[in-house]
């Protein structure tokens, strides 16, 4: 509780902890109807000059001593004076404005309408309300519950002369711009509902709105294509103080939660004024109210001149639409008119000079009212067709300039610059010739940002085709430099010494650099700036060492790996330190050469495993600007160099070496069987011992006439089978049909002995079949396996 006996909400608090910067009003319209100048130095005291977009601006209407002051203060902790409840009298004069606390919003006070003070002067009212109608992005209606359906106490009639006048002002400027009114009902008792208020206020809003007296133009329109209502009620501000104050401390959260569902500064509404000119736009604002002129009426004069001068203006400018529609086709359908503006000038001039000569001799302020008139239409005809041609000019040129360029590239030892500034000077000296030609004399047209946008596209195309031409040239630097690296980087893989890093590195980086050097050299000639060469050289960098990486693990493919290693095995297993092939003995230390040679091999794997020279000097490591690609999509996405650095990971590795531990047992193995061979052959002592044994035999044979016919006969059948190849098929078909006798007698006798175990044999048969079939599959498999492999 304060010193008053008033209970200090959280709104209050807020209303009175204001920064002396962020808390000081300033009256920008006086009850003189005078604008100050001093806004645009208080938006900057405030802090608000820039922040671009990034501000609004709310203002409150109604009626004199509704506690506008005060709902300003709570909702946005402003500091405008309010009415002291003893004395029921005016408070605001003029419209004042004050910075929200802790929010970019500029709030406008304004001064309350139907107020004693002024009377029946209702021209500050109707300019007050209007001004801030056209100036605000949110327009807070502030009326009591029992002015709802009255027509003069809602501020009704105010309301339609507003809305009339600012068709007129700023309809047809206001296309995409719309403007919130926020209706807040004080004092809601709650026997009405909100509901029926707002259905009440909607309905006389439509009303007056179908009663304007609209433009033509905007006959058609409606009041949601220029306002979105939006309706909350307050309880009464001194009988329930605990409720009003709830009730607006979450209307402000609609002004200050962006995230909130019902957020009212919404994008729509704002008048995409920047803030350091937004002082300069409500004072041209101001001035267009001041000057609104339509309560004057005119003399009979100046009726007779504006009746007289609208015919004559409508016939000129009716035979000037027609001469001007015969050019209107070519220029839209993109063609560059010749003389155009010769053209132009000579209508114009003709529709004036008929306008002149008939209309002069009215009123002359009619006249030359009507006159403007004349020459906005007919410039408002001819600017189209000046900007067609301006269009379709620079379409051209742009095209002329892309044509010349390509033509001057495709040729054997070409300048870059010297083509591109040739065809870029050809280019805009077409463009100036043909938009002075189209200017017309007397109108504010110009073609400057039109030049400026044909440059900033030349410049575009020019720097596309360096970027395309230096990529092409890095690419060609880049298949260069792989084929040269490709061959030493085999050579050392295949070494596979303690060194082979090092020769690969230093290869590598005698190769970049030449690269490189080949790449600036070729540069000078493109104009490129440092920025461009910085970021071609670390594209370079990364695909050179892409590229190697690429190398590398073509020669470590698995496949290829473990060639490498049998290879190295077999240099030291099977080959002695002069390299003749062993021929393993049975005293030979076949075990202790097979350890040796594996261990040297299996040291190969950690040194394949990773790129890590021996001497610290050749270690690489890209820069920086190589690791990400600023402008280069074809790099890809960012990456880890020292992930590049490991060629195959530890559980690679151990794969590998378990691969090749397989395939050098494999030729132990083979190692042994051949002393195995060499040790189980006959002892020459058998031979005496066949030859005493089997001599009666031998002789019986030779002496015989039939056995030594049948031994002949033999001896002949066999020498035949081995010229004509026969062995090995005749070993086959003898095995053939040793494993089909052996699987018929099986069958056989598993017939013999198998005992049926059901007498239904159609329940029989299946089982039967099924038994067939599992005895011929076990059978098959036995045969394959007794197959030698």
């Amino acid at each position: 509780m304060d010193q008053n006996g008033q209970s200090k909400s959280p709104i209050n608090v807020l209303a009175n902890g204001h920064s002396p910067a962020a808390s000081e009003r300033l009256q920008i319209i006086d009850d003189e109807k005078k604008f100050t100048p001093d806004l645009s130095a208080q938006i900057e005291k405030w802090g608000l000059r820039d922040v671009g977009f990034g501000y609004n601006i709310v203002a409150v209407f109604g009626s004199q001593s509704t506690g506008k002051s005060t709902l300003l203060n709570r909702l946005f902790g402003t500091t405008f004076d309010v009415m002291d409840e003893t004395r029921r009298q005016q408070t605001t004069k003029g419209i004042w404005m004050c910075r929200g606390k802790d929010m970019n919003v500029m709030v406008m006070d304004v001064e309350g309408t139907d107020g004693r003070e002024r009377g029946e002067d209702q021209d500050f009212e109707r300019k007050s309300a209007l001004f801030s109608l056209a100036s605000s992005e949110i327009l807070i209606i502030n009326i009591w519950e029992h002015q709802v359906g009255l027509y003069q106490g809602a501020n009704m009639a105010l309301l339609k002369t507003v809305f009339e006048v600012n068709l007129g002002l700023f309809g047809k400027n206001a296309t995409g711009g719309r403007t919130l009114l926020l209706f807040v009902i004080r004092d809601h008792i709650g026997q009405t509902p909100l509901a029926n208020l707002q259905a009440t206020l909607t309905a006389d809003l439509k009303r007056i709105w179908e009663s304007l007296s609209k433009p033509p133009e905007l006959t058609d329109c409606q009041l949601s294509d220029y306002f979105d209502l939006v309706f909350t009620a307050l309880p009464h501000k001194i009988l329930a103080a605990d409720r009003f104050e709830a009730e607006v401390l979450n209307l402000r959260k609609r002004f200050v939660d962006k995230d909130a569902p019902d957020f009212l500064f919404k994008p729509v509404y704002h008048k995409r004024i920047p803030a350091d000119g937004a002082a300069f736009y409500m004072e041209n604002i101001w001035e267009q109210v001041q000057s609104n002129k339509d309560l004057d009426l005119p003399t009979q004069q100046e009726l007779l001149a504006q009746f007289r001068c609208d015919e004559i203006s409508t016939v000129a400018l009716a035979e000037f639409n027609e001469q001007a529609k015969s050019q209107k086709r070519p220029v839209e359908a993109g063609r560059v008119v010749d003389g155009l503006g010769e053209l132009m000038r000579n209508w114009r001039t003709d529709a004036l000079t008929r306008y002149d000569r008939d209309a002069s001799r009215y009123h002359q302020g009619v006249y030359k009212r009507k006159r403007a008139d004349l020459v906005g239409a007919l410039d408002a005809t001819l600017s189209p067709l000046f900007i067609g041609q301006l269009k379709n000019l620079h379409k051209t040129c742009l095209v002329a300039f892309k044509k010349e360029m390509l033509d001057g590239l495709h040729g054997e030892g070409y300048n870059f610059a010297d083509v591109t500034s040739k065809a870029r000077e050809r280019c805009l000296e077409r463009f100036e010739a043909g938009a002075k030609e189209a200017v017309v004399e007397g109108t504010d047209w110009t073609w400057d940002d039109e030049m400026i946008s044909l440059q900033e596209e030349v410049r575009s195309v020019a720097d596309q085709c360096r970027k395309d031409e230096t990529k092409k040239m890095v690419n060609l630097i880049e298949r260069n430099f792989k084929k040269q690296i490709s061959e030493p980087v085999e050579l050392a893989l295949n070494k596979a010494a303690p060194d082979m890093w090092d020769d690969i590195l230093r290869t590598f980086r005698q190769t970049l650099d030449k690269a490189e050097a080949s790449y600036l050299t070729k540069a000078t000639s493109f104009n490129c700036t440092e920025e461009e060469n910085a970021t071609s050289l670390a594209v370079l960098r990364r695909r050179g060492w892409q590229g190697l990486r690429s190398k590398i693990d073509e020669q470590t493919a698995d496949p290829v790996i473990l060639a490498k290693l049998r290879g190295h095995f077999e240099e030291r297993f099977r080959y002695d330190a002069t390299g003749v092939p062993r021929v393993w003995k049975p005293e030979d230390d076949i075990d202790g050469a097979f350890k040796k040679a594996k261990d040297e091999t299996l040291d190969l794997i950690p040194l394949y495993s990773k790129i890590q020279p021996t001497d610290p000097s050749l270690e690489y490591t890209l820069p920086a600007d190589s690791l990400v690609a600023p402008t280069d999509s074809e790099l890809g996405e960012d990456f880890e160099f020292a992930t590049t650095l490991v060629v195959f990971t530890e559980t690679k590795a151990i794969e590998i070496t378990q691969k090749f531990r397989r395939e050098a047992d494999a030729y132990y193995v083979e190692a042994k069987r051949s002393t195995v061979a060499s040790i189980a052959q006959i002892p020459y002592w058998m031979y005496g011992v066949l030859v005493v044994l089997g001599w009666n035999e031998a002789m019986a044979v030779l002496f015989n006439p039939l056995y030594f016919t049948f031994l002949l006969f033999a001896l002949g059948t066999a020498w035949a089978i081995v010229q004509l190849g026969l062995v090995g098929p005749l070993f086959q078909v003898t095995r053939t049909i040793g494993n089909e006798v052996q699987r018929q007698a099986s069958a056989r006798l598993r017939e013999h002995f198998a005992t049926p175990e059901l007498t239904d044999p159609i329940r029989a048969r299946p089982h039967a079949m099924k038994e067939e079939e599992d005895e011929d599959g076990s059978l098959d498999r036995l045969q394959r396996r007794a197959q030698p492999m």
